[in-house]
Parts: C-alpha cells; sequence; structure tokens
C-alpha cells in the first residue's frame, strides 16, 4: 500500500467532481441515433394555438405571471424542453416559470380545462428523456422555486423549493454543521424536485440510501390540479397509505412536486479514500466483503481498465500506482480514529494475502481524496469522445459477477470488434455498461448496431431479476424495455394509480408507458 503524492493535489474541493448542465449537455453523448430535427419542423399539429393562448393569457391577467415567467421563443424553447438525452427533437409550444404551489396549481388546472399536456423539468440532467418536451407539451420549469426556508434543528430537517439546486442544499447542510449525503456528478445543475423524480441515487448509496431515505414531506400538485402536503415532515406516521412514496420516482406522470421536507444527517469525518488493483472481478466482490464485514463504507466504486486508460490519456489525472490491472475499486470510509486506520490496513493487507488485491494507494489529506475520486469520477466526461452506447443497469449484488460475464458474452458474441467500458456503484449493484464506438462505424450504424442488441441485454437482466434503470428512470428511452423489469400486471397496476391522480391524462404524458 502506497500513500498519495502531496506534489499532485489540486484545491481542495468535495470528493466528487461537479459536472454543469451546460457542460454535460454539449459532452453526453446518448443511447440511442440521434433524430433531432429542428423544432420548427416538429410534429405539433395537434396542438391547439389558441388554447396554448388562453392557458398564457389567463396566467397573466388572472394568475399574476410576469413576462419573465413564460417564454415562447425559439432558443427558450430548444433549451427548456430537454434535458441530456438526444433521442428526441424539443418541440414545446411554451416554457412556464412559476414561483408558488398556487401558480403550479394555476398551470395544471388550466392545462386540464384546454386538454394541453404539460413536462414538468428541473435541472434536465436525466438520461432517460424523462424531461423531454417533443410533441408541443408546455413545460413546467422550476427554476423560479429555489428558496430554502425553514430549518428545525431539533428534526434536522429543512423546507426546500423544487428548483433547489443539489448541491445547493448540500452547502446549506454543511453551513449548519450537517449534511445531505445523496451526491453524484450533476448535483452542481440537478434540483431536488428532479432528484425526487427519479429517486436519484449515485456514489453514496452503499451508506446513506437513495433520494426516498431523505424525503420527510411533500407538496405536490396533483395531475387533477389538487394541492397535497405529504406527512408533512414526520418520522412516526401511521395513519394509512403514504402517497409521499408514489411520488417518489413518478417522474411528474403523477403531478408535480413543488415543496419539500429534507431529513440531514451528521457531517462525515475524515473522509480517506483508497483505490486498489484487482485482476478478476470475482475478487473485487471479495474485497467489498472483506471491507463491509469490518468497516462502515460510505461509497464502493468500481471501473475497469479501459476507462483508467481513457481517463490517464488526458493527462489530468495522476496514474494511482505503477501496476495496471485489470479492474480497480474505490473505497471510502470514515477514519476519524487511528484504530480505523489500523484496521483498514489489516483488510488490506489480508485482501493481499489472499491475491485477490494487486496494488493500493491511500489518500493522506482531502486533496488526495479528491484526485483519487476524479479516477472515478472522470470517467463519463472522458469516454464522451469516443460516442459511447450507454446503459445503467442494476442487479442484487450477489448476481454482478456472472451479470457482467453474461453480457459481455452477449456483446462479444455479436459485435467483437466493439469496445466494452464499465464502471459503477459495484456496493449497490448498479452498473454501467458503455459501448464505445469503433472509428470505422459511423455513429447511426453504431447506434443501429447497438440497439438491435438491446433486448439480448435486457433479458440477461431479466434473467438476474434486475432493473433496466437503475437511477435515471424510465422516460421514454427505457419505456419499450419496462417489462424486462415490471411484469404486466405491475404495469397495469401503475396506469391505475396514474388514471387516479391525473384522469385527463396531462402530466409528462408518453413517459414511463403509454
Amino acid at each position: 500500500m502506497t500513500t498519495q503524492s502531496q506534489s499532485a493535489p489540486h484545491s481542495p474541493q468535495p470528493a466528487h467532481e461537479r459536472t454543469h448542465a451546460s457542460e454535460q449537455q454539449n459532452a453526453n453523448t446518448d443511447t440511442t441515433n440521434d433524430n433531432s430535427t429542428s423544432i420548427l419542423d416538429a410534429n405539433t399539429s395537434n396542438v391547439s394555438t389558441s388554447a396554448i393562448q388562453s392557458i398564457l393569457t389567463a396566467l397573466t391577467e388572472q394568475y399574476g405571471f410576469d413576462d419573465s415567467q413564460i417564454k415562447t421563443d425559439s432558443d427558450s424553447l430548444e433549451y427548456w424542453g430537454k434535458d441530456w438525452t438526444k433521442h428526441f427533437a424539443p418541440a414545446p409550444s411554451a416554457i412556464l416559470f412559476p414561483k408558488s404551489t398556487e401558480q403550479v396549481q394555476a398551470i395544471v388546472r388550466l392545462a386540464n380545462e384546454h386538454h394541453i399536456v404539460l413536462t414538468p423539468s428541473g435541472g434536465r440532467t436525466g438520461l432517460s428523456a424523462g424531461a423531454v418536451a417533443s410533441r408541443g407539451e408546455m413545460v413546467v420549469s422550476l427554476d423560479k422555486m429555489n428558496k430554502i426556508g425553514k430549518f428545525y434543528p431539533a428534526d434536522r430537517m429543512v423546507e426546500v423549493e423544487a428548483g433547489v439546486i443539489t448541491e445547493q442544499l448540500q452547502q446549506f447542510a454543511e453551513e449548519q454543521g450537517l449534511y445531505y449525503p445523496v451526491d453524484f456528478a450533476s448535483a452542481g445543475s440537478s434540483q431536488i424536485g428532479g432528484n425526487i423524480g427519479t429517486n436519484a441515487g449515485g456514489i453514496k448509496v452503499i451508506r446513506y440510501g437513495m433520494t426516498r431515505q431523505w424525503i420527510l414531506g411533500l407538496t405536490v400538485v396533483t395531475g387533477k390540479g389538487d394541492i397535497l402536503h405529504l406527512n408533512r415532515g414526520m418520522i412516526k406516521n401511521a395513519t394509512g397509505y403514504d402517497l409521499r412514496h408514489l411520488f417518489i420516482g413518478s417522474e411528474g406522470t403523477l403531478g408535480i412536486v413543488t415543496q419539500v421536507q429534507v431529513k440531514l444527517e451528521r457531517a462525515p469525518q475524515d473522509l480517506t479514500v483508497m483505490v486498489l488493483g484487482v485482476d478478476e472481478f470475482d475478487h473485487i466482490m471479495q474485497t467489498l466483503s472483506a471491507f463491509q464485514a469490518q468497516i462502515d463504507l460510505t461509497a464502493f466504486e468500481f471501473f475497469d481498465s479501459v476507462a483508467i486508460d481513457k481517463v490517464l490519456a488526458t493527462g489530468h489525472v495522476q496514474e494511482p500506482f505503477e501496476t495496471r490491472t485489470k479492474y480497480y475499486a474505490l473505497i471510502e470510509f470514515e477514519a476519524p480514529y487511528e484504530p480505523i486506520m489500523d484496521k483498514a490496513m489489516q483488510i488490506f493487507e489480508h485482501c493481499m494475502e489472499n491475491g485477490w488485491v494487486i496494488d493500493g494507494v491511500m489518500s493522506q489529506s482531502i486533496a488526495q481524496a479528491t484526485e483519487l475520486w476524479k479516477l472515478r469520477e472522470y470517467i463519463s466526461e472522458t469516454i464522451s469522445v469516443f460516442t459511447p452506447y450507454k446503459n445503467d443497469v442494476s442487479v442484487l449484488i450477489s448476481h454482478v459477477p456472472n451479470f457482467i460475464h453474461d453480457i459481455e458474452s452477449v456483446v462479444n458474441s455479436n459485435y467483437p470488434d466493439f469496445e466494452i467500458c464499465w464502471f459503477g456503484h459495484i456496493g449497490d449493484g448498479n452498473l454501467h455498461l458503455n459501448i464505445l464506438k469503433p472509428e470505422s462505424l459511423s455513429k447511426e450504424d453504431f447506434f443501429a448496431k447497438c440497439q438491435t442488441v438491446n433486448d439480448h441485454v435486457f433479458e440477461v437482466v431479466q434473467k438476474y431479476q434486475g432493473s433496466v434503470s437503475a437511477e435515471h428512470g424510465v422516460g421514454m428511452t427505457k419505456k419499450p424495455y419496462l417489462h424486462y423489469s415490471r411484469s404486466q400486471t405491475e404495469i397495469e397496476y401503475l396506469r391505475a394509480i396514474k388514471q387516479v391522480f391525473d384522469p385527463n391524462g396531462i402530466m409528462n404524458k408518453g413517459k414511463l408507458f403509454d
């Protein structure tokens, strides 16, 4: 085990790299062919221009909307009409920026009256086209509902509006000496409302769970236009159905979240990062088991040699150690006391003795921990230049080794010339499969070939009773594959639930299911 050099680290920053929307939208390459067309060419003929105008007039004259709250220019329609996916051309009819729950309610009621579909919009960092308005919808952006409200110290809870940026909430928690643990690369641009819509996860799930675990209460406007206050921040509330959990992960198909009561946590102390080199994937799992048995981990990430080769080639990250291995594990844990550090070293030596780990490095400062995190967090941006075909899937941790073997067999048997790049949150069973485009293929031909193998990939997911979407929701891109993770009976129940909250089908129509 070596320690990280003192000379390389940059200035200290959070132990992950922030990606802001404007940067990622330029860099991101999505999982299917880019069928984008001009907004002016999009098919919006089924949307009534007079109905749209009636809604805009009513919002201005009756509900106090000013000019800054309504946008219909082409640049705004394109910008707010899409997320990070490139599957569908954005073609909304208008962008609305409510400033209160009551203004959201007015929009929903008017949309019901005039039969206009609404697309809720947060930070638009999703990868499943859940926030894309491609058929003349009116986009409801929560950008102006971005206030942090009352803080309850005894409850470790804060009330926030749905448009608050994830990083903004993290910073507020830090100012109170607390911690909001849901964390991912897009935290600098994603919004709390959007995180709730997809039940966002990220790099700390192994310790802290998904967004769902941190939501104590919601204020929502249903698809019918009713305002509901769900759970009101209570920890104990045994008074029937907890409707809050229906809205978490519903992708805006039941209504619009406007306010949130968020639980905060004690801040972790003295986070330490280790990067370990491993030659067999089974050994990663044995290493995970060894560390988890004795230390409470805050993260356990993995990436393969393809990923680290691409990242190191940019020259922005230092090689962790001289030995090159097939796989790498990044482990993070709290180490406020010397005995914990001693225990970590003992576990590392045990893994070395058993031949599971070939080499390793451990951080000695926050700056060094940040540098080691870059090996993992720079992967997505780095491989974007190789036009990756992405899949975000999950299975039980116990199934991960066999699952990866089966997926590689499927891809290699169909397209042996394709390069596969694996990385992900191995500690919670979430894997990111990236197939990199050969230089000899056009993007169109490459995506067409990848799409033909999609069913085979998701058949493997189904075999292990996994999920076709671990973090980014279903939206429109995963909609054709939902049946690989949900039975037809389950889907019928989902439809029935939507009918209760959104009987006229105006909320994010075409997302999740048709």
